[in-house]
């Protein structure tokens, strides 16, 4: 038997998948949430057009990120936790000031180049019109790094 990987269509409010999404990531070590206010309803077609998130900026914002905290540096496990937790805090400091209407959960893995494989995966039950997720792997001579970035549009 086959399995097909697809995300299945929303059959809920956008805020019961936020009010999930939110209980979700505080299940989990180094990772960050943040609250946007709600868009009142008769807002949401003019900020749906102009407010739309670009996973190409969210990338880059990843990028810089990572090369901030870690840069040159060679890993080191006594300061993995640090580097991990200052890498999600600046991502999420800055989505927010790019100023959408999201809510974002933003994780981060890294680790050690030894050899060893390292898989990762996302799943996501939510509105696929308007909610986006982006994976940026970014790697140095002696380390991994993989952060994912959640964007659920605050409905």
């Amino acid at each position: 038997m086959s399995r097909v990987n697809k995300t299945p269509s929303l059959n809920c409010s956008s805020q019961q998948v936020v009010d999930w999404s939110r209980r979700l990531c505080c299940i989990f070590t180094n990772n960050t949430c943040v609250n946007v206010p709600r868009v009142k309803d008769d807002e949401m077609d003019e900020y749906h057009n102009e407010g739309s998130f670009n996973t190409e900026e969210a990338d880059s914002i990843v990028k810089e990120c990572i090369e901030n905290v870690v840069g040159g540096d060679d890993y080191n496990q006594n300061l993995v936790n640090k580097w991990t937790s200052a890498i999600v805090e600046r991502c999420l400091t800055q989505l927010v000031k790019l100023g959408k209407q999201y809510k974002f959960i933003v994780t981060c893995a890294l680790m050690q180049k030894t050899g060893a494989g390292l898989h990762t995966a996302n799943s996501c039950y939510w509105d696929t019109a308007m909610d986006v997720s982006s994976t940026v792997r970014w790697e140095s001579r002696t380390m991994y790094c993989v952060v994912s970035v959640f964007a659920v549009a605050v409905a």
